[in-house]
C-alpha cells in the first residue's frame, strides 16, 4: 500500500489547503477595504508590498531551492496581507519588503513551508520589524476623518483619556491599517464560521480573556470594552491565533492557548511600559504549543490511563 504524506488538512477532510487559504483572504477582503477606505491610497503601498514579497520572494525561494512551486496555495498571499494589515502606513515600502522576506523566507520557507512552519510568519515578521524599525510600533492617523492627536488608542488609554466605543468599533482612529475597523474584522469572522474554516474557541476566549482580566483589576466596563477594541486584538485573535499549523489541534488546547494568549496581552498592556502584547503573546503561545498539545491530548480508545 502506498501512503501519501502531506500537511493538514489531509483529502478525506473536504477541504484542500489552497481552498482554506482563499477563505482566508476573502475573509480579509473586508478589512483590507476599509483600510484603503479608512486611511486612503498609502495604504495600497503598504498592501501591496506586503503581498508581492511575499509571493516573489517564495517563488525565488524554491526556484532557488529547485523545489516544487507552491505559490499557488495563496499560503504566500495570506502572510503578506496578514503582516500589511498589522502594519501602518508610516512603514516605509522598503521596510515591509524586509520584514516581509524575514517572514516568508526565515519563519516559513526554511522550516519546510506550509504546515511546517514553528510559529505563524506574519506574527513572528512583525515582531521582528517591531525590534528592528521604530516606525512600526506608532499608528498614522485615518484620512477619512480630521482627527488632530498621532496616539493610538492604547496609548490614549496608557495615559488615562477616555475614547469613544463606536469610534473603536468603526475604526476611525489611528493604528495599523487593518486592526481599527472592528465592524470589518467581524464580517470576516464571520464568514470563517460559516465556512468552518475556524472554530469560535479561540477568539473568543482570547477576547474574553482579555476583557474579564480588565473589567476585574480596574471595576470599569468602558476601559474593558475599549480596551479590546484597540490594537489588535481582533485580527490578532480571528486571524492568527487560529492558525492551523501553529496552534492546538484539540478544542481543549485551542481554549488553552487563548487563555494564555489572553493573559499575556494584559499583562504587557497593563504593567508593561509597551502599550500592546498582541503580536508577542501570540508568538509565545506558539511556541508553546507542543507542550499543550501533549497536555490536552486525548487518550486513544483502548489506551492506558
Amino acid at each position: 500500500m502506498n501512503l501519501k504524506i502531506s500537511a493538514a488538512p489531509h483529502i478525506h477532510s473536504g477541504a484542500s489547503s489552497n481552498r482554506i487559504m482563499l477563505d482566508v483572504v476573502i475573509a480579509l477582503l473586508p478589512a483590507t477595504a476599509a483600510a484603503v477606505v479608512i486611511f486612503g491610497m498609502k495604504s495600497l503601498v503598504v498592501l501591496l508590498s506586503c503581498v508581492l514579497t511575499a509571493v516573489i520572494g517564495e517563488a525565488v525561494f524554491n526556484i532557488v531551492c529547485k523545489k516544487k512551486q507552491t505559490i499557488g496555495d495563496f499560503s504566500a498571499v495570506v502572510t503578506g496581507l496578514l503582516l500589511a494589515l498589522n502594519l501602518s502606513t508610516n512603514v516605509p515600502a522598503w521596510q515591509c519588503v524586509v520584514g516581509t522576506l524575514f517572514a516568508i523566507i526565515c519563519v516559513k520557507c526554511v522550516f519546510g513551508g506550509l504546515g511546517h512552519n514553528f510559529a505563524n510568519p506574519a506574527i513572528t515578521g512583525r515582531v521582528f520589524m517591531l525590534v528592528a524599525f521604530s516606525a512600526v510600533a506608532g499608528g498614522a492617523n485615518p484620512t477619512i476623518v480630521d482627527i488632530v492627536t498621532t496616539a493610538t488608542p492604547l496609548e490614549q488609554l496608557a495615559k488615562g483619556e477616555s475614547l469613544e466605543l463606536m469610534d473603536l468599533f468603526l475604526g476611525l482612529h489611528g493604528g495599523a491599517i487593518g486592526e481599527t475597523c472592528i465592524l470589518a474584522l467581524l464580517v470576516g469572522f464571520a464568514y470563517l464560521l460559516v465556512r468552518k474554516v475556524i472554530t469560535w474557541h479561540t477568539p473568543v476566549v482570547f477576547i474574553a480573556t482579555v476583557f474579564v482580566l480588565y473589567l476585574v483589576f480596574t471595576g470599569d466596563v468602558n476601559m474593558a470594552l475599549s480596551q479590546i477594541l484597540s490594537g489588535g486584538l481582533f485580527i490578532g485573535a480571528i486571524f492568527m491565533a487560529t492558525d492551523y499549523v501553529t496552534t492546538p489541534i484539540t478544542v481543549r488546547g485551542r481554549v488553552v492557548f487563548a487563555l494564555g494568549c489572553g493573559v499575556i496581552t494584559f499583562i504587557i498592556r497593563y504593567f508593561c511600559a509597551y502599550p500592546e502584547g498582541v503580536s508577542f503573546s501570540i508568538l509565545i503561545m506558539n511556541i508553546l504549543t507542543p507542550f499543550i498539545e501533549k497536555l490536552t491530548a486525548k487518550e486513544p480508545l483502548g489506551g492506558v490511563k
